[in-house]
């Protein structure tokens, strides 16, 4: 029996966490250690920063053709934070799935519970905690030393980690993040299991029957 008949359809790997608490150090090392990963980037409203890039940092749009997207069912997900739109382009997301390829997204609470709606067996979801919340207000201000945020931004930010953390309990995976290297490594074990589900994997049947039949 050929083996290539198994094909794997790829995952939506969800990581959401506070500000501060590491989901984008976990996600630069995820994508370095999985060529057949891509990460999702997502369209928004705010103005492009300095040295951003347009579809590899942000899909960069004006509200009028944001909401259009979003009305003709072309985003997976969407949400306004911090005054400004989100959301993920469906298009690249489903053409990387059905080549076998697994996406992660960086997005918080609102956009998983949208995405749990519309792709709930693609989706895994993780959510990273801080040790504590001294150690995130740190991070948070040791931060706004290069954004030049405001004390008013920081408590902002503060404010919106702590509702984003009452929802931890909505994912399938909690990871503390103590320790960074003691986490990303967690966040491939996680992935490395998920990919290997079952019902990940078409032509199984198939196979098992050729199995049968001694081919």
């Amino acid at each position: 029996m050929d083996i290539s008949c198994l094909k794997r359809r790829g995952l939506m790997y969800v990581l959401s966490s506070p500000s501060g608490a590491g989901k984008t150090t976990i996600t630069r090392f995820m994508l370095k250690q999985n060529t057949d990963m891509m990460i999702s980037v997502s369209a928004t409203t705010r103005p492009r920063r300095a040295g951003e890039v347009q579809g590899q940092d942000y899909y960069f749009t004006d509200l009028a053709e944001f909401n259009e997207m979003v009305d003709n069912g072309d985003m997976l997900e969407h949400a306004k934070v911090f005054g400004h739109y989100y959301g993920t382009p469906r298009i690249p997301v489903e053409k990387a799935l059905d080549s076998g390829k697994d996406v992660i997204f960086d997005i918080d609470w609102q956009g998983t519970q949208q995405l749990r709606e519309m792709a709930r067996g693609d989706l895994v979801t993780v959510f990273i905690l801080p040790p504590s919340a001294k150690e995130l207000e740190n991070r948070l201000r040791n931060r706004s030393k290069n954004t030049l945020e405001t004390e008013t931004q920081i408590r902002d930010r503060m404010d919106k980690s702590n509702d984003e953390m009452t929802h931890y309990s909505e994912y399938d995976y909690v990871l503390i993040n103590r320790d960074v290297e003691k986490v990303m490594t967690q966040a491939q074990m996680i992935l490395d299991a998920e990919r290997l589900k079952r019902h990940r994997l078409s032509g199984l049947s198939d196979f098992v029957r050729g199995l049968k039949e001694g081919r």
